[in-house]
């Protein structure tokens, strides 16, 4: 059994909470609107088939049902309890809980890890005696969970699982959350669009079970083929990856809204890398190669979670790219608007006319030109059969993984002509490809029956062409992800002892090792010691202050350049040691590192990131003194192929600059790939590392390879 199997089996049943056959609600009330009240209430309502214990010391009936005077007075091991209490009592209960076996709890209150040391200090403790117990404990400060399939609600907000059209037979959405607000939110999003849900959990404060439990749980569901969450920390990132890479292998989908953007301005470090590689970017760099699809809004979350669900297949970017959406419109203004968004998402919108697609040059009127989009004008209110026939030949067309159809509804006589021949068309002709209808004039009355059809036949319906467009473009992303790992074996690399700042100097001498490419030079302790060294390596050179107290430099006045004879090195000697006493007289130096004068290139800036939850990444971008500004930059993960590497690099807003822009020559970008792979190597074989910064690498034209003219690194406390 491997260490991940036998942590997993030492973990709690998560199943005890969310199928129950025995439940108690602990401060059971006969009070309208009182939390367990409203948990009792939703129980009865939905048909719970199981026991259910009643508990309230000065009550001994509620509703025709008897109640115990406490949690003592329970038979042994119910498998869940729902704390509809004030938080004063909870830990006690949650003692006396643990004595009689109860197998979960789902904790209401707040007041915990969110209040202050003391709320910690209760947290901390429910955390130990579930862990004791081998109890599951949802919360505490959440809304608690939903069982749509087993009709278990176990939250105080009104459930109605009918509406949610839970159904074992056909795929369901599961809802992680670690907001129960949220989490309602979105199952009421969901539900208005007739989508089938197995699940919902609200994760709270995750005292003692964690978003990345459930998640594994709702893997093992047949009926779950989608995870819908919003979640703001994983405090097991090596789990969550684990899980969302198991999603993409058992062919489900892993739908994430993640709030907190701006985590990435709080991360600072010495280097460049931390400033510009923060938490998020960091995550979502993690996660999207694992295979997680990301929302940006929380109707975003829910349109492509539709997508997902709905859809036979999922949009696809095709072979290497080349197939892409169809979009079939009657507007030449929505045509232009539609070309617009497609270039600001980057979605592909193949380009076809009448020499390449007869099918299509044969369904259109002679007026009516080839197009992606595709404008048909009015006329299919005269011809509705147009729609059909464009929509045959659109299905045919190997050219299009995905057909949007983007209709102005009008009112309910307009789309009585419209959709009927658009919903034939995917009824008769079954097309293998995902088909989305939206419309373009949001609030017109469309009768309900036809969106009924569309969702039957699979088909996702929006109100919006651009909601739909961001959705697909989401998703075909996704299909377009390489999820290949490299061969390329990791380095392990001999580290100075007693360092957490490496300076520049014992930096290049590690990393040199790797293959990473410097100039040529080495550390002067005298300005007669630097004199020989420039004879050595060929003036002019550079003089650099050398010191783990000075991680940048030119800050400091602590790099002079271009230094011609030996006449000019000892005024630049004195200089130097004059302007980082000026700027700091508590740095002591360990010397100068002299180096030659590097060629012109273009200056990048790449780094190296070892993160001690999410792993290594390595960051990518335009460098030199605006690197942190212009942050024109890409988190790789760092075992990605040289190829992978390569086509990141395309990605960035100045690639052009690194294919010859203007007349310039092409650089050499296959050895700025092979820089960026070696990192990576280093990375994954020295995890004592917690930083690499090399800024600026100056990348020379193609064949002549790259030079680091800086580096940094940061280790851990007391590697080497």
């Amino acid at each position: 059994m491997t260490t991940t199997e036998m942590a997993a089996a030492l973990r709690p049943d998560i199943g005890r909470l969310l199928r129950p056959r025995s439940i108690a609600i602990v401060g059971a009330s006969a009070t309208p609107g009182a939390l367990g009240t409203s948990v009792l209430g939703n129980l009865e309502r939905n048909g719970f088939a199981g026991d259910i214990h009643l508990i309230n010391p000065k009550r001994s009936e509620i509703a025709g049902r008897t109640c115990l005077a406490s949690v003592d007075q329970l038979p042994d091991g119910v498998d869940v309890a729902v704390l509809a209490i004030p938080q004063p009592f909870v830990l006690d209960t949650v003692r006396a809980l643990a004595a009689r076996r109860v197998g979960a709890a789902v904790i209401f209150s707040a007041g915990f890890a969110e209040a202050g040391e003391r709320g910690m200090a209760e947290q901390r403790e429910i955390a130990r005696i579930a862990a004791e117990a081998g109890m599951v404990v949802e919360g505490p400060n959440c809304l608690g969970c939903i069982n749509y399939l087993q009709r278990v609600p176990l939250t105080f907000v009104e459930v109605n699982i009918e509406a949610q059209q839970a159904d074992a037979a056909r795929p369901a959405i599961g809802v992680v959350s670690q907001s129960g607000a949220m989490m309602t939110v979105l199952c009421t999003t969901l539900a208005s669009r007739a989508l089938p849900l197995s699940h919902a959990i609200s994760t709270g404060n995750e005292a003692a079970s964690h978003a990345e439990d459930y998640v594994d749980f709702l893997l093992e569901q047949p009926s779950t083929r989608v995870v819908a969450m919003i979640v703001e920390q994983f405090r097991q990132p090596a789990r969550i990856l684990a899980a969302v890479a198991r999603a993409r292998s058992l062919g489900k989908s892993v739908v994430l809204l993640h709030p907190g953007k701006s985590s990435a301005a709080r991360a600072s470090a010495a280097t460049h890398t931390g400033a510009m590689a923060g938490d998020y970017a960091l995550m979502r760099t993690k996660l999207e190669r694992a295979g997680a699809v990301f929302a940006e809004t929380l109707e975003e979350l829910g349109d492509i979670a539709e997508i997902a669900i709905r859809c036979p297949v999922l949009p696809a970017a095709g072979a290497a790219g080349a197939a892409g959406v169809a979009v079939l419109g009657e507007s030449g203004a929505f045509k232009a608007l539609t070309l617009d968004w497609a270039e600001e998402l980057g979605l592909a919108l193949p380009a076809i006319g009448d020499d390449d697609s007869p099918a299509l040059r044969a369904a259109l009127p002679e007026f009516v030109g080839v197009s992606n989009p595709l404008d048909l004008t009015a006329q299919g209110l005269v011809e509705p059969d147009l729609y059909f026939r464009t929509l045959d030949a659109l299905f045919g067309d190997a050219r299009f993984s995905t057909v949007l159809v983007g209709l102005i509804q009008g009112d309910p006589v307009t789309c009585g002509i419209k959709m009927p021949p658009v919903l034939r068309a995917v009824r008769e002709l079954r097309p293998a490809k995902p088909v989305i209808v939206a419309g373009l004039d949001e609030g017109a009355v469309v009768p309900a029956a036809f969106i009924a059809e569309m969702r039957a036949l699979g088909v996702p319906y929006f109100p919006s062409t651009e909601r739909a467009l961001r959705a697909v473009q989401r998703l075909t992303a996704f299909s377009q992800r390489s999820f290949e790992r490299t061969d390329a074996q990791p380095i392990a690399l001999a580290l100075p002892a007693g360092r957490t700042v490496v300076p520049e100097y014992e930096s290049k001498a590690v990393l040199a090792q790797a293959g990473v490419p410097f100039a040529r030079g080495r550390l002067a302790t005298s300005a007669e010691q630097a004199v020989a060294i420039a004879v050595e390596i060929g003036w002019p050179v550079a003089l650099k202050a050398q010191s783990a107290d000075l991680s940048h430099k030119s800050d400091a006045g602590g790099v002079i350049l271009n230094i011609a004879d030996a006449q000019a090195m000892g005024e630049a000697w004195g200089r130097l040691h004059a302007n980082v006493a000026a700027y700091d007289g508590s740095i002591a130096l360990d010397g100068v590192l002299i180096e030659a004068m590097g060629q012109r290139g273009l200056e990048m800036i790449i780094g190296a990131r070892n993160d001690p939850q999410w792993g290594p990444v390595i960051l990518a971008g335009l460098g030199g003194v605006t690197a942190e500004i212009m942050r024109d930059a890409r988190l790789l993960d760092a075992d990605l192929s040289t190829g992978e590497v390569l086509r990141e690099l395309d990605r960035l807003q100045g690639a052009p600059l690194l294919h010859g822009y203007r007349g310039a020559p092409a650089l050499d970008r296959q050895a700025l790939a092979e820089l960026i792979v070696r990192l990576g190597q280093v990375l994954r074989g020295t995890p004592a590392i917690r930083e690499i910064d090399l800024n600026p690498v100056i990348v020379l034209p193609q064949g002549q390879g790259v030079v680091a003219l800086d580096a940094l690194m940061l280790v851990e406390h007391g590697a080497g």
